[in-house]
């Protein structure tokens, strides 16, 4: 029988590299080890039938030869038996180790990074001028069809440092880089673009334009052009025409409001209003300024630094202006399946968002967006993979990580929250709901301490007490529990934390309380309610029947 349980792992054996994927060493010695595993039980089986043929015919010795045969398959039989639990472990046991954020599955294919174009001016002071010919020219390229272009803020995160260009690459996830420099005189410009392959340095293209300065929309479609046809790529026949503006200082505002809007801070989206505010001022035709207005007024809102009474209706009108001016600009899709689903609109919110979708399918806020809804309707492993795909296509994306951070919180997987969460404040250290999410992570674990430290790295008060009260309430300090609650309760906004009050009631056990602050939030629309379904802190009221009746006055599928 030993040796029939040994037959049945050799079939395991041929088996096992099929299953993990074909590795030709682990291959070659699978079938070695099957076939001294099935060879085994007939060795055992031969001399067992001839044991006992002997003893039913005549117990003499057997021959020498003969004896010293059965001996070797004997030996041979039981090394194998030896050798099967190092096989065992080889086959079954040994597997690589998980990593802490799961990686991201991109598209095979070509991949460019845009470095940023430096700036040769005589003056040095047109480092913004610079900055928006390298934007400029990594949209055109965010358009072709089987490209992967890493989002700017990772290729911009690349300025100033002086490293060798396989690192670059390499940090990147890039297969070739567009490196170049700008040179501006008078009324003149001359740029100067190179395409490398990051891996052997190998320079694939190379060109030099000199321009009128009037003309230098058309020298960046022309310069994208010459890499597309260097990597053997076309452009999409869909792919809609870059939304420019004349102004260049319009277009700087613009680069300034969206660096601004990615802190995730109150502060930011204060300041980033006020940028793109300035931009579209300066030119009212300008669409990409009036989508990113749209956001920076919601999370400002949302976050308390503003009005939402005003900021919110203002949102709404800059992005319907935005489609408006350009309806085949993606990001003014994007902006308002925010909006919609904000309000619960998520029939809209998806169509507006699959609009988007077919006029970028590369774009990083687009992923970030579409995951967003996802996650909002339960669909978290799916969200994951999409916020995933944000963070191949931008490695410093700090939205990407946070909607992963926020997920595996969802989903109880503690270690991974904690690990995207980090990585989202190493990219934007002022990130408020990423140090609010590090902080859930670490007090569901019972790590108090560190849980403290992390919430009060938010800049956001609410935050910050939100997470006192709660830690006070696991150490069992009822009336320290109170007072970062009743703080929060004093303000005259409170109406707009509603989600971050429920959390701490029903996470105390004040299951009432949760509900009629839960309420409050579907009234004022809070932006937090996006995570109503999945919220680990809420999972206690699942089993209320009062949990049910909101997700159908919010339109969500339940449970």
């Amino acid at each position: 029988m030993v040796g029939y349980g040994v037959a049945a792992f050799a079939v395991l054996q041929i088996a096992e590299p099929i299953m993990h994927g074909f590795r030709w060493p682990d291959v070659v010695l699978s079938y070695i080890v099957a076939a001294l595993a099935i060879g085994f039980p007939v060795v055992v089986s031969v001399a067992w039938i001839f044991d006992v043929n002997a003893g039913r015919v005549e117990r003499t010795e057997p021959a020498p030869a003969f004896r010293g045969a059965r001996l070797g398959l004997l030996l041979a039989g039981i090394g194998v038996l030896a050798a099967a639990p190092g096989l065992a472990w080889y086959f079954f046991l040994r597997r690589p180790a998980e990593p802490a954020i799961a990686a991201s599955t991109g598209a095979v294919g070509p991949s460019i990074a845009v470095l940023p174009f430096v700036d040769m001016s005589p003056g040095k002071d047109q480092e913004y001028f610079s900055d928006g010919i390298t934007e400029e020219i990594l949209n055109a390229l965010a358009q072709v069809d089987g490209l992967r272009v890493i989002g700017r803020t990772s290729s911009f995160a690349m300025k100033g440092k002086n490293e060798d260009l396989r690192s670059i690459g390499a940090q990147l996830g890039a297969g070739n880089l567009l490196e170049g420099s700008v040179r501006k005189a008078g009324a003149r410009v001359r740029i100067t673009a190179q395409l490398i392959e990051a891996a052997g340095g190998s320079h694939l293209w190379s060109q030099q334009f000199d321009r009128e300065l009037t003309d230098v929309f058309a020298v960046q479609e022309e310069i994208a052009r010459a890499v597309v046809e260097a990597l053997k790529l076309k452009l999409l026949p869909s792919a809609p025409a870059q939304q420019r503006t004349a102004s260049v200082e319009a277009h700087d505002q613009y680069l300034l409001g969206r660096a601004f809007f990615a802190r995730g801070s109150g502060e930011g989206y204060g300041q980033a209003v006020q940028a793109l505010s300035r931009s579209v001022e300066l030119d009212p035709g300008y669409a990409p300024a009036w989508a990113a207005l749209s956001g920076a007024l919601f999370w400002r809102g949302d976050s308390g630094g503003g009005d939402d009474k005003v900021d919110w209706p203002n949102a709404t009108a800059a992005v319907e202006k935005a489609i408006a001016l350009a309806p085949g600009l993606a990001e003014g899709y994007v902006a308002r399946s925010l909006m919609e689903a904000v309000h619960q609109d998520w029939e809209r919110a998806r169509n507006d968002l699959e609009r988007a979708r077919s006029l970028n399918p590369g774009g990083v806020e687009v992923q970030v967006q579409y995951g967003t809804l996802l996650s909002a309707v339960g669909r978290l492993p799916e969200a994951i993979a999409v916020f995933q795909k944000a963070t191949l296509l931008d490695p410093l994306s700090a939205a990407g990580w946070l909607g992963v951070a926020i997920c595996q919180l969802g989903l109880g997987k503690l270690d991974l929250a904690e690990a995207a969460a980090k990585r989202t404040l190493e990219v934007s250290p002022e990130h408020d709901r990423a140090a609010r999410t590090l902080g859930l992570a670490y007090l569901l674990g019972h790590r108090l301490e560190e849980a403290r430290a992390a919430f009060h790295r938010a800049h956001n008060l609410l935050f910050v007490r939100m997470g006192d009260a709660m830690i006070e309430h696991e150490l069992g300090h009822p009336a320290e529990s109170q007072r970062p609650l009743d703080l929060i309760l004093a303000h005259p906004k409170v109406m707009n934390a509603g989600f971050q009050v429920a959390q701490i009631y029903a996470f105390r056990g004040e299951t009432d309380r949760a509900f009629e602050w839960l309420g409050h939030a579907v009234e004022s629309h809070d932006g937090g309610l996006s995570q109503i379904k999945f919220d680990p802190i809420l999972r206690k009221l699942h089993g209320d029947p009062r949990f049910a009746a909101l997700l159908r006055q919010m339109k969500l599928p339940p449970d």
